[in-house]
């Protein structure tokens, strides 16, 4: 007769036997992906030395398919998120961070055409000046996404991108740490972002965007100048749209005597300054009577990372860093 117990005993017993089966079969499945992965690197002429070192240290991280699958419970407000990302010590330390490197910011400013307050302001949204960084193996996080398979194709591309750099001896592959998704460094560039942007500022023969301030503050300069920044203009400016009348569509940029004329103010309600400068109007959702003109710099912003948030961030932040 079999009691409630044993029957529990059973239970547990199919269940390990399932469990530890589905992992075997995981494992096996991607050591095979991992495999692959090294003989198609091979042929794009990754050293024999780093694939056995790939092959040897690489892992399956669980907690990487969770961080990607997550959804936020709810979404913050624009309030909310500045309130956590631009802080009143953010600010103090942004300040604090130019006035020590003001000398080296200059000088790639200078040369990239990009104001130092942005770089700082980047520095300090993406990794809090460079404390936090990410901990998780590059190539084990890629790996693990690229064999997932939700977005297989882009983290592959990114996986023998990364594999490629270590190969150019910029970075050994247990040193190469980042966040979860594969950025990695100060400025959190992509494997893909790195070989396009980064610079071997301080000419030590590595692009060292983990420890190198300089190839930190060069590649992030070199980033935006690529992609359009202009020093001749800000981001843009909080502006009073209690009395727009949408005349004119926010997606398109127009001079801001147009957005003036159409009843858009300054945050305080004065009038918008008498420059020849297009800007284009962001409503945030829950926003009440105000919203953002933001200049072309700002889709430089959002090429670096796609959220108006984001973008809207790096420019308060920014705003708050005194050059003078």
């Amino acid at each position: 007769m079999i009691t409630i117990r044993t029957f529990k005993v059973y239970i547990f017993i199919i269940t390990f036997l399932n469990s530890f089966s589905s992992q075997a079969l995981s494992n096996d499945t991607f050591n095979n992906f991992v495999k692959g992965i090294s003989k198609e690197a091979e042929k794009k002429g990754v050293s024999v030395k780093v694939i056995k070192d790939y092959k040897s240290k690489v892992s399956f991280i669980p907690r990487v398919i969770e961080l990607d699958r997550s959804q936020p419970e709810f979404k913050l407000t624009l309030d909310q998120y500045l309130a956590r990302v631009v802080t009143s010590s953010r600010i103090k330390k942004a300040n604090s961070r130019y006035k020590k490197n003001k000398e080296l910011l200059n000088v790639i400013s200078k040369h990239y055409g990009v104001q130092p307050r942005f770089l700082v302001a980047l520095w300090g949204i993406e990794t809090d000046f460079g404390r936090l960084t990410g901990g998780f193996s590059v190539v084990s996080a890629l790996s693990t996404l690229a064999f997932e398979g939700r977005r297989h194709e882009y983290f592959k591309k990114e996986l023998f991108n990364a594999l490629k750099i270590i190969n150019d001896g910029h970075i050994t592959l247990s040193k190469m740490t980042g966040s979860w998704a594969g950025a990695m460094g100060q400025c959190q560039f992509m494997p893909s972002s790195f070989i396009n942007y980064a610079n071997d500022w301080d000419k030590d023969g590595s692009k060292n965007i983990w420890t190198s301030k300089p190839d930190v503050f060069a590649s992030a300069a070199n980033y935006l100048n690529k992609v359009g920044w202009s020093d001749k203009i800000t981001w843009g400016r909080k502006v009073y749209i209690g009395n727009y009348n949408k005349k004119l569509k926010e997606s398109k940029y127009f001079l801001l005597d147009k957005w003036s004329s159409n009843g858009i103010l300054n945050k305080n309600k004065d009038q918008l300054p008498k420059v020849k400068i297009k800007a284009r109007l962001i409503i945030p959702d829950n926003y009440g009577n105000y919203g953002y003109l933001v200049y072309k710099n700002f889709d430089s912003l959002l090429n670096w990372n796609r959220s108006n948030y984001f973008a809207i961030a790096v420019g308060k932040l920014s705003d708050s860093i005194n050059e003078n």
